[in-house]
């Protein structure tokens, strides 16, 4: 007797891969039939995320970099003793124009007096800039600082010698000249110590 052979043992087995593979299929055809979600759709249980604009402020005035506490101080300080500076230049300059003039528009008196003002002032300014505390970074700026007005106080003191002396006035006019393109220098520099800090304000 020849007994049937059955060609699959576990008939069974096919019918869970048919069940998913059906399951698969609904689902991806349901989820055609969706209408399309807006971009700006928040899905339910999905954290949400809210954009805070950008309100750090990392300028100052003029777009420049802010800068810390110390080096904003030091350059505010340049600032005045440069704005001192012009005006005494200003003033030494009306002084040795005013004596020079025919008929003499200052006496000798007026005009000692004055350019004295003028060489302790310079004098004062230039011990202020030698004594301030320079920012790190800006040490070889302040070095072109302090020799600027070094020599303009030194200028100073050779006009007001040669105010004094017996000579013609070349002393004091050469001096004068002298002063005046120090002071000049020490306003360059104040720049490039602004732009060396990068203060663009």
């Amino acid at each position: 007797m020849v007994m049937a052979v059955n060609p699959d043992p576990k008939p069974g087995r096919w019918i869970l891969p048919l069940v998913i593979l059906g399951m698969i299929a609904f689902t991806y055809f349901f989820v055609r039939e969706l209408p399309e979600a807006s971009p700006n759709t928040t899905l339910v249980g999905q954290p949400t995320t809210t954009t805070v604009p950008d309100t750090t402020d990392t300028t100052v005035d003029g777009g420049g970099s802010e800068l810390d506490p110390e080096t904003q101080a030091y350059l505010d300080e340049l600032d005045v003793v440069n704005d001192s500076l012009q005006l005494l230049t200003t003033e030494m300059i009306t002084v040795n124009e005013g004596f020079d003039a025919d008929p003499r528009e200052i006496e000798y008196e007026d005009a000692e007096a004055r350019l004295e003002v003028v060489a302790n002032d310079t004098s004062d300014l230039s011990d202020q800039v030698a004594a301030m505390t320079v920012p790190a970074g800006l040490e070889v700026n302040h070095e072109a600082l302090k020799t600027a007005i070094q020599f303009a106080s030194l200028a100073a003191g050779d006009a007001l010698d040669g105010l004094r002396s017996t000579d013609t006035g070349e002393l004091r006019r050469a001096a004068v000249e002298a002063y005046a393109q120090a002071t000049e220098d020490f306003d360059t520099e104040v720049t490039n110590a602004h732009n060396a800090a990068g203060d663009t304000s």
